[in-house]
């Protein structure tokens, strides 16, 4: 798989304008004798079709496919741009990648930046990155941009008698999922939680915490702590401040009285409440009558080109619509989000499953097909 090492990246870049930035990048590529020095038309014309930023001050400059024929071997060039570059529509690239493939290997590095892509605080970091290693650190994930939360850190009607207990189940989950030491489980059974309301508590510590998490437990025995119910227990690890988005989900439930509803909630739904993830959908089967499968006819798969005028699709109306890739993890994504449709990883002859929801769907449903069928601008 094609992959972003230290020895491709060359710091504190600057560049006029994003024509400059991607010559100066197909420059580069060129000499690493990746490309042909016509490569660069080729960059040049992708640009002009539709833009190559993605978000979180990254591009990814590179050819059409009928330049791929000047691609001798399979590489990027990334340049730091820590001034920034303007890429237009009043957005700013401070890392841009070039691109050099004859395929999709390309996908990899897109299925790579996909949480780089969708976190709080990526262009800052970017922007003031002093090294290589910062970069690839961040652009690996090694960088904690977003708080964990999965199906390991929920325990849902645990026959707990007391606070302690709950407490403890809380501090287990997060130190079994690594995010925490014994340290830490010891200092959250002697903290004193807040009451959120309906028996709802929260509590966080810092001490001994590895990563930034969050457990949620609940118990459906009768427990009481300084006279007050006792239903379920949130608990943060703190290592940074990553958890923020989290803790405002939480408060703006709590804001709205909906205690109850986190308390009663599925794993699925807690874990699409907190990290803004879509719930999944059955794979191989129209989980409504608003569902559709469409089978990709383009050659080269959804790469940016198609990818991009599958997404302009989907935008064009107010319904929420989710794809799922059913020859791939058929993992659900946002279907008017970019880099994550391109990250599926779609080629040639896949299907897809489009599921709306909105006044609007079956419109939505019926224009994506059409679109999926006409080629989506390759003919």
């Amino acid at each position: 798989m094609l992959t972003i090492n230290e020895h491709d990246i060359r710091l504190q870049q600057s560049a006029a304008d994003k024509t400059v930035a991607i010559q100066d990048i197909a420059k580069s590529l060129t000499n690493k004798n990746l490309v042909d020095s016509g490569y660069v038309e080729g960059m040049l014309n992708r640009e002009s079709q539709s833009s190559t930023f993605l978000g979180n001050g990254i591009a990814i400059p590179h050819g059409t496919v009928d330049t791929r024929s000047l691609v001798s071997n399979t590489g990027v060039a990334v340049h730091h741009f820590p001034q920034g570059v303007d890429w237009g529509d009043n957005n700013t690239v401070y890392l841009a990648i070039g691109i050099a493939a004859k395929s999709d290997e390309h996908l990899g590095i897109l299925k790579q930046l996909t949480k780089v892509l969708s976190a709080d605080g990526v262009e800052d970091k970017l922007k003031h990155a002093q090294s290589a290693e910062q970069i690839i650190a961040l652009l690996n994930g090694q960088v904690q941009l977003k708080a964990d939360f999965n199906a390991s850190l929920i325990q849902l009607n645990f026959p707990a008698g007391d606070m302690l207990q709950m407490a403890a189940v809380a501090g287990g989950l997060l130190r079994n999922s690594g995010c925490v030491e014994n340290e830490f489980v010891a200092d959250l059974v002697t903290k004193s939680p807040t009451h959120l309301g309906q028996g709802l508590w929260l509590v966080t510590s810092d001490k001994g915490a590895n990563r930034t998490a969050m457990s949620f437990v609940t118990t459906g025995n009768q427990c009481e702590f300084e006279g007050e119910v006792v239903k379920g227990l949130v608990a943060f690890s703190a290592n940074n401040n990553v958890h923020h988005p989290m803790l405002n989900t939480l408060i703006n439930s709590i804001s709205s009285g909906q205690q109850s509803e986190l308390l009663q909630a599925t794993p699925e739904h807690l874990i699409a409440l907190f990290t803004n993830e879509e719930s999944s959908i059955s794979s191989g089967k129209n989980s409504s009558d608003n569902s559709a499968v469409f089978t990709i006819k383009n050659t080269h798969g959804l790469h940016a080109r198609p990818g991009a005028m599958l997404v302009a699709e989907a935008k064009k109306f107010d319904s929420k619509i989710t794809v799922c890739n059913l020859d791939g993890e058929a993992k659900p994504v946002n279907g008017k989000s970019l880099m994550k449709v391109i990250a599926m990883g779609v080629k040639h002859g896949h299907q897809l499953q489009f599921c709306a929801e909105g006044t609007d769907a079956k419109e939505a449903l019926e224009s994506i097909g059409k679109a999926i069928e006409s080629g989506l601008g390759e003919g």
